[in-house]
């Protein structure tokens, strides 16, 4: 069975393509408009690429599945109404009476893309998953897990933030939701804002910087509630009404009042330090008393959770998941924002047709070019180029010697993290090559960390735990006998977000930190997404040379080609 998923949002719209119950092709519409998370956007280009890359024809889809559901407005807007009914009475009354024809809006726009990619809305058998169900879907169905306790949290999806479910067989059963303005990725995306960055893009950038503040300076705990397994917002403070923001932001005037103007500008620190530390703290521990609350006697029994939803991406949060003792296997899926909501869907969709899915191993799901297309366009171009024999090893001799590497191979990576096919590479152990990287080449903030690709043989060694790492979804404490080894990885708290990795998924990335591993004794590399600040990563040859030019790279492999600025280069 063909299952397409197209994923329709505000932000980081996807799709993807199941054949037979496996992925052959997942993709986010930024990757191809190169408008970071896309917002507001389509994803026909995505959905395009899936049937090409599948060798599909439109006429062949048998089942569109559409992340996004009607009937869960429903289902909960009563639960809706009564949460908001004393706070904002208006969108109660709204969602009572007309709270489902935004969800028939997106319907419509759903039947456009499709009648644009010629495939008869009227003909297809259209799925629609409830947001929450196709994140949960996302984790579960992949994990390869027989069962498990799911948790998803994000900004909002219908109407629900957040769930909590058991994975049993094939079958996702809920067990409770909390419903929005309610939300931990809402208070999350509030602060993030208040802190000087962008919502739905700048959460990364609070969470990288709350380890360099005090969390006992800042008490959050009033405006983030938990009781009796449900939580409360004080929209006084964050995501708040119209009638109580300050200025157009999503943050109240009682939240300047209280901790002082916003953040604006790069080198303001003080008190913001400690206020990203206080947000990180109370995000943590309203999620982890949620989850025990919700989910702990299934934890007890099945010892197994997946996480899905933008929080998901909290690595910080992972971790500590990751330790609970009750916990033995934590799954994260590559994908766990929306832009996994399509895979997500397609992949429930799927289920419930009696497809058997098989686990997902990589993430290696997006556009790839031959040899033979870099070279031409190169000879286009009038570059100088050379190939080469064993470019991970040319790779790994530079980066020994302390250079800095643009790497771009085979099929670009799913999800928002750059897995050694589109990467800039460095030396971990060389003082100073991480703010080489910011300062030249990714004009990027001081205080954001960088992580390493670790050969998967040596994983337990740097990372002290067996626990899988594959799609750079966790932070680990990092051994106490490498921290000073590979300094240049190594987060300011003493942790490191790491992806393993295996010679079955990525053979040529394997063999470039093997060949490293062999010159200089450390068996990884610095791994950064081969993009410049508030850009996607880039996805064509064609992109990759407007990065290398537009920025401080000398060195740039693309398949078999090297193209270098510095020397002169043999034909």
């Amino acid at each position: 069975m063909i299952v397409l998923g197209i994923g329709i949002n505000w932000h980081d719209p996807s799709a993807a393509l199941l054949a037979e119950g496996e992925v052959v092709a997942a993709v986010e519409q930024e990757r191809f408009s190169r408008n970071k998370h896309g917002h507001g956007e389509l994803p026909i280009d995505a959905a395009r690429y899936c049937l090409e890359a599948a060798g599909v024809s439109p006429d062949r889809v048998d089942v569109v599945a559409f992340p996004w559901s009607v009937e869960g407005v429903k289902a909960n807007r009563w639960a809706y109404a009564r949460r908001n009914w004393s706070r904002i009475p208006g969108k109660a009354w709204r969602m009572i009476y007309g709270g489902t024809r935004r969800e028939r809006r997106r319907l419509g726009r759903l039947r456009s893309v499709l009648r644009t990619l010629e495939i008869d809305p009227d003909r297809v058998r259209i799925e629609c998953v409830e947001h929450h169900l196709a994140h949960a879907s996302s984790a579960y169905h992949f994990s390869g897990f027989e069962s498990s306790a799911i948790v998803t949290i994000d900004g909002m999806g219908e109407v629900t933030s957040s769930m909590f479910a058991v994975g049993e067989g094939d079958r996702i059963r809920k067990l409770y939701e909390i419903q929005k303005p309610d939300s931990l990725g809402l208070f999350y995306s509030t602060m993030t804002q208040y802190l000087g960055f962008e919502i739905a893009d700048g959460e990364y950038k609070l969470m990288g910087m709350a380890p360099y503040g005090d969390p006992d300076r800042i008490d959050l705990s009033d405006i983030v509630r938990v009781r009796n397994g449900d939580m409360r917002l004080d929209l006084d403070y964050v995501w708040s009404p119209h009638g109580k923001r300050f200025g157009t932001q999503r943050f109240g005037r009682k939240l300047v009042k209280r901790l002082g103007p916003p953040r604006q500008g790069d080198s303001a620190d003080e008190p913001y330090i400690h206020i990203a530390a206080a947000t990180q703290r109370t995000f943590e521990e309203t999620a982890l008393a949620l989850i025990d609350h919700h989910l702990g006697a299934h934890l007890e029994q099945s010892r197994r959770l997946c996480f899905a939803g933008g929080c998901a991406l909290n690595v910080s949060l992972n971790r500590l998941l990751a330790e609970d003792p009750r916990i033995d296997e934590l799954y994260v899926a590559p994908g766990a924002s929306d832009s996994g909501i399509a895979v997500g869907a397609a992949a429930y969709a799927a289920v419930q047709h009696g497809e058997r899915l098989r686990p997902m191993r990589h993430a290696y799901y997006g556009p790839e070019f031959s040899t033979r297309q870099i070279e031409e366009e190169l000879d286009s171009r009038r570059i100088s180029y050379r190939r080469v024999e064993d470019p991970a090893a040319l790779a790994a001799e530079l980066l020994a010697d302390g250079e800095i590497v643009a790497w771009f191979q085979g099929r670009m990576e799913f999800g928002p993290r750059a897995l050694g096919n589109r990467s800039i590479l460095g030396h971990p152990g060389r003082l100073g090559t991480a703010d080489e990287i910011n300062e030249r080449i990714k004009y990027r903030e001081r205080w954001r960390p960088f992580c390493p690709s670790v050969l998967e043989e040596y994983a337990t060694q740097i990372l002290g735990t067996k626990h899988p790492a594959p799609f750079m979804t966790y932070a680990f404490r990092v051994a106490p006998a490498w921290r000073d080894r590979i300094p240049e990885v190594v987060h300011v708290d003493g942790t490191l977000r790491p992806q393993a990795v295996s010679a079955a998924t990525n053979p040529r990335f394997h063999r470039l930190i093997s060949k490293f591993h062999e010159r200089t004794g450390l068996p990884c590399v610095i791994n950064t997404s081969l993009n410049r600040r508030g850009e996607p990563i880039v996805c064509t040859p064609h992109e990759a040379l407007a990065m290398f030019y537009g920025s401080g790279l000398e060195h740039l492999f693309l398949e078999d080609v090297y193209v270098c600025k510095r020397l002169p280069v043999a034909p």
